[in-house]
């Protein structure tokens, strides 16, 4: 591929709650950056995974699910959708086989300037003629440079998409050292893998209230030691959390390390407190602290 002209862009990652977004991104990126539950709107930033190869650079954004906003919180979420489609050379705008158009995806649709390719998820699961169909159903209503039939958790199709990634691609310089995988520090991942575990054990309204702060990192050799804190919305969700003599939060608390030991591939030493926050996901000084500002 020496003496082939250089392609690097920014790939943005749009769609509904729960069509495949962070899955999709995991597998383009070859590493777990996004985490991944089966309850909607698990995704609250923009999280930038990088890959990098002899001639190209493609810089991914998984971003939170397309939705009407009904908190503070909901707003921010899709100012970063938005600030996504604002520098991207590319976007890939996934659905799955069950989801149809809504007008919700109409304002951010019309934002953007970049050749989109259109992604069909979950075609595993498929009957028939389903995946067929429900792209000619699609057609009536995204315009797409490509229209293409993967399945994000079984890699089915993603070569084909990288191909057509890296051909929709402009000539440019490296925008990142290439042996960068993310924007994101690590103490973000800590708090994302610890949030993934909370959506993970917990039931109705109490994972959507929850943030999680690190408030503490050091590294040695060959352990790295971690204070994090759970803030929850109300006083009756923080006994929740903690759970009958703490159970729940141990629970949570062995699972995020087993994690972390594998993301960090280090010995994990995780404390974990909770705090109450009443209503920080309608609140500014909240969500600046929290970094959604």
């Amino acid at each position: 591929m020496s003496g082939t002209a250089h392609k690097a862009g920014f790939v943005s990652i749009i769609g509904k709650p729960n069509v495949g977004k962070s899955t999709l991104m995991n597998q383009l990126v070859g590493e777990r950056l996004s985490i991944i539950t089966s309850k909607a709107q698990t995704t609250r930033h923009r999280i930038m995974g990088i890959i990098s190869g002899e001639n190209f650079q493609i810089i991914y954004s998984d971003t939170p699910g397309i939705i009407k906003p009904e908190y503070e919180l909901h707003n921010s979420m899709m100012k970063f959708v938005s600030h996504s489609l604002e520098d991207a050379d590319v976007v890939l705008f996934i659905t799955d086989i069950y989801e149809k158009f809504d007008e919700s995806l109409s304002d951010h649709l019309r934002r953007i300037d970049a050749p989109i390719i259109f992604i069909l998820n979950k075609v595993d699961q498929a009957k028939g003629t389903q995946a067929e169909d429900k792209i000619t159903y699609w057609k009536e209503h995204v315009k797409a440079e490509r229209y293409l039939a993967i399945s994000a958790l079984e890699g089915l199709g993603i070569a084909e998409l990288f191909a057509s990634i890296v051909d929709l691609m402009p000539e440019h310089p490296a925008y990142f050292p290439k042996d960068e995988l993310t924007d994101k520090p690590e103490k973000f991942f800590v708090e994302e893998i610890i949030r993934e575990k909370i959506f993970l054990n917990y039931k109705k309204e109490v994972p959507y209230s929850t943030e999680v702060v690190v408030t503490e990192f050091k590294e040695d050799e060959t352990i790295i030691r971690i204070r994090a804190e759970i803030y929850v919305e109300r006083k009756s969700q923080k006994g929740i959390i903690i759970g009958k003599g703490g159970e729940a939060l141990k629970k949570v608390g062995i699972q995020a390390r087993a994690d972390l030991e594998q993301f960090f591939n280090k010995q994990i030493h995780l404390e974990t407190f909770v705090k109450v926050a009443e209503n920080w996901r309608r609140k500014d000084i909240n969500l600046k602290n929290f970094g959604y500002k």
